[in-house]
């Protein structure tokens, strides 16, 4: 859901046909489907090469059924980013909102088909846009890896990790090419983000089941 970084993605290129999930990851994204609304709270530290502190934000993410999904932050400022319809709009409190077309930003469509298949269950969709690895015991703790099809959508980002136990997410971890990272804290877990949280610190919460 980190829609900044997405806003700016060109034009796509066509990937070879889709190469299938393993039967246990199929398995673990249908069992992760949930029923629209479905609403979490979130914390993100954005670790940037060009700052010496990571950004951290926090808020709930919301996906409202079909392709309709939402990212509002709550702290440090009032902002809440939304895709519907063919478009995303951002609104920050006190201006105007912004609104751009995703026909201007094919990656980010693929990326918005790719993250609703996660939440509504439907692996087939997932593996369209993802080649898909699972690490763990899918019954107690694992971590879902999905590294993009597309070219282009690869030079922006790298891969995506969803940690989890059973049946619920704990962390989304998103590697940017360039060597940014971007680590989210979902649900309960997102209130322990620390104060002055490093990559290290992060990973143990994402992966403390492990």
């Amino acid at each position: 859901m980190s829609l900044p970084l997405w806003a700016n993605a060109s034009a796509s290129e066509a990937s070879p046909a889709p190469a299938v999930a393993s039967s246990s990851a199929q398995a673990l994204i249908t069992a992760l489907g949930q029923p629209a609304p479905a609403r979490t709270a979130f914390a993100e530290a954005r670790f940037m090469q060009v700052l010496d502190r990571p950004l951290v934000v926090s808020g709930e993410l919301a996906w409202l059924g079909g392709d309709k999904l939402q990212r509002h932050v709550e702290h440090p400022n009032d902002e809440t980013a939304t895709i519907a319809d063919g478009e995303v709009t951002q609104q920050r409190a006190g201006k105007s909102p912004r609104h751009f077309s995703l026909s201007r930003a094919p990656q980010l469509q693929v990326l918005l088909d790719s993250f609703v298949a996660l939440l509504s269950g439907d692996a087939g969709r997932l593996q369209q846009a993802f080649e898909i690895r699972q690490s763990g015991d899918r019954a107690a703790a694992w971590t879902l890896t999905m590294v993009p099809r597309d070219a282009k959508v690869a030079k922006t980002v790298a891969s995506i990790a969803i940690d989890g136990d059973g049946k619920t997410s704990r962390c989304m971890r998103m590697q940017e090419a360039d060597g940014d990272l971007a680590i989210d804290l979902l649900g309960p877990l997102a209130a322990k983000m620390p104060a002055q949280p490093t990559r290290e610190a992060l990973l143990a919460l994402c992966q403390g089941a492990h």
